[in-house]
């Protein structure tokens, strides 16, 4: 590149940067931006590979109920508290917290479990790197049982039973007795433990796993590499914050829709498919799950982490659109095509599933499965039957590796937002450098992941981070938000962005923030503490000092709520309702949009004074609407 190139360039991204709203911070160079991040951040692997079997768990087409009510009582609700907070205040998932000070270790827990999930969602983006890259064979390598295989791998189901042939008793394979059209002697059937070769591809090949979280071993190479391009993609994708990774998400958000488009007609087409929609969301339907306490349960889970609420991401999103952007829109927008992609994503994993139940003369709950047991065992040993399966393999591979990335890209965007947002004016103009220090940061602790114990660290991290901690936040950000804050005060806030609502266009939404959706996020909450269960891969028990470091991570992030509190109050000199209250540099982040409500701000953007941590003056404690 020449450096009339070079001037060119940069005279277009100092054009584009003079368009912003917001100069100093940047906003989303198109509204279509800023839709598509927040979509492909939304609609991730759980989408593919969690909640098509909780439905077919669930009673198949009967779980919908459940799943639409709780998103229309908790999930769209705090999804759209979450979008009008970040939206209104150009601030992070820390410094938003200006709103409450004394719960601004919500904001930290968020950031601290973001990151602990950023370590291991990388990983996980990893795995489908490396299966992507052994699609390039002529044939998948988990087609069949070659020299890694064990004598215990099989394609097909090893059965026997003992026969009278010429009235003498012997014992033969099910498939010879079929053929001959004879009979088994009653209970005499032996149904022989094989495994597919897909998992033992996946446990011997890809993973080279041990036996235990006790034996972490070394690290396997090529998984490394394989972490390490992951983390250089979303590196380079992030290069310029939401400039870049604003274009990145065209592709990436919509590529995903093509390939389940693609697999969905192909698997339509196979022998059995009909089978496998039928136990989906067909005529093999339960009505009567829905009256088990455990539907419920699942779908009110699903909601909330498929929407991704209470990380930090929605917030840290939200931050960068311009002011007078119609929030409210986008939040319906992108929850229902979220959940629109879920149901869809069902018909093309069990048409697939379907076909394969035929093909091995099993039933499709036999087959069905979730999580890592669906993406890189079942759903690869369905592909492998196909013809041109390396195509079809790659196809789903690079599908997963696009659905990961979105989010990671958010993930990461919300840890670097908290952290420029917490020192404004010393890194100004290096987020380049605070990214790629990220980045190297968490490719050096996800190392971990990529040893031969490194499922089980996968498994561990995402079953304790994923849970309790995420639930206590949302119920801590609900009452902050409606009930100290007060819910009539943060009504306002978004008409100053949206435009006046009539009241009653309010009633739901109140009745959500205020009752519903915490009462709903609280019961779940206590029920997954009630039923908790020690974590366990597969059949293989974690140690005790597995399970209390799984309790470190959570207790590392909620520490902080109360570490913040206390230093709050302590620098109020016990003044314990003004750390409830507001902070003075609370409000829109441009003068032009602050109105009479917040003409006391100082005319210098809020974010000047991010590192401070401001007192609150008696002018800004608001008499009126403190709290409900």
């Amino acid at each position: 590149m020449g450096w009339k190139d070079f001037l060119k360039c940069k005279k277009s991204g100092e054009k584009q940067k003079s368009q912003d709203e917001n100069v100093e911070r940047g906003n989303w160079s198109r509204k279509s931006d800023y839709l598509l991040s927040m979509i492909g951040y939304a609609v991730g692997l759980g989408n593919v590979w969690r909640f098509p079997y909780l439905c077919y768990k669930n009673g198949g087409g009967a779980f919908l109920i459940p799943y639409t009510i709780m998103l229309a009582f908790s999930g769209l609700p705090l999804f759209f508290l979450e979008c009008s907070l970040g939206q209104f205040s150009s601030l992070g998932p820390i410094e938003v917290w200006r709103v409450v000070p004394i719960l601004q270790g919500v904001g930290l827990l968020m950031v601290t479990i973001t990151t602990f999930v950023a370590i291991y969602y990388n990983v996980i983006i990893a795995y489908s790197l490396y299966y992507m890259f052994a699609s390039f064979q002529s044939v998948l390598p988990w087609s069949d049982c070659f020299n890694w295989a064990d004598e215990f791998c099989s394609k097909v189901p090893r059965v026997s039973c003992n026969v009278t042939i010429n009235e003498t008793i012997i014992t033969a394979n099910l498939t010879w007795v079929n053929e001959r059209n004879v009979s088994c002697i009653a209970n005499t059937t032996i149904r022989q433990e094989v495994e597919v070769p897909s998992k033992q591809y996946w446990e011997k090949v890809a993973l080279r796993r041990s036996v235990g979280l006790e034996e972490t071993g070394g690290i396997v190479w090529y998984l490394a590499l394989c972490l390490l391009l992951a983390w250089i993609i979303v590196g380079a994708a992030l290069f310029k914050g939401i400039k870049s990774s604003g274009k990145v998400v065209y592709f990436t958000a919509v590529f995903p829709y093509v390939v389940l488009i693609i697999l969905l007609v192909r698997g339509a087409t196979l022998e059995g498919a009909y089978e496998g929609i039928n136990y989906y969301i067909g005529t093999q339907s339960n009505i009567s799950k829905i009256m088990e306490a455990e539907a419920w349960k699942d779908a009110a889970t699903q909601i909330f982490f498929s929407l991704s609420t209470a990380w930090g991401g929605l917030i840290a999103l939200s931050s960068y659109n311009k002011f007078r952007n119609n929030c409210y829109q986008d939040a319906i927008i992108v929850c229902i095509t979220n959940c629109g992609t879920s149901v869809f994503a069902g018909f093309a994993i069990f048409s697939i599933l379907g076909h394969m139940a035929f093909m091995t003369q099993k039933s499709v709950p036999e087959v069905a499965d979730s999580g890592f047991g669906l993406a890189f065992i079942a759903y690869p040993e369905a592909l492998s039957q196909l013809p041109v399966s390396p195509l079809w393999s790659f196809l789903f591979f690079f599908m997963l590796l696009t659905l990961g990335l979105d989010s990671q890209f958010a993930m990461i965007e919300t840890i670097v937002t908290s952290i420029m947002d917490a020192f404004p004016q010393r890194l100004k103009n290096r987020r380049i450098p605070v990214t790629i220090a990220c980045c190297c940061f968490l490719f050096l602790l996800g190392l971990v992941c990529v040893t031969e114990a490194g499922i089980f660290w996968v498994n561990l991290i995402d079953y304790f981070c994923s849970g309790w901690a995420i639930l206590f936040a949302a119920v801590l950000e609900l009452i902050g938000i409606c009930w100290i804050y007060g819910a009539n005060r943060f009504i306002e806030d978004i008409e100053m962005m949206i435009g006046k609502k009539h009241w009653r266009f309010w009633l739901w939404w109140r009745a959500c923030w205020i009752f519903i959706s915490p009462a709903l996020l609280l019961a779940i909450l206590l029920w997954s503490l009630i039923t908790f269960e020690p974590p366990t891969y597969g059949h293989i028990k974690y140690p005790t000092w597995g399970t209390a470091l799984g309790w470190c991570i959570i207790i590392f992030g909620l520490i902080w709520i109360p570490i913040v509190a206390v230093i709050k109050i302590w620098r109020a000199k016990g003044n314990f309702l003004q750390v409830c209250r507001p902070t003075e540099n609370w409000g829109p982040a441009l003068a032009q949009h602050r109105g009479e409500r917040y003409k006391h701000l100082p005319d210098s953007s809020p974010q000047n004074n991010a590192t401070e941590i401001p007192t609150v003056s008696e002018k800004t404690g608001y008499d009126n609407g403190a709290y409900l």
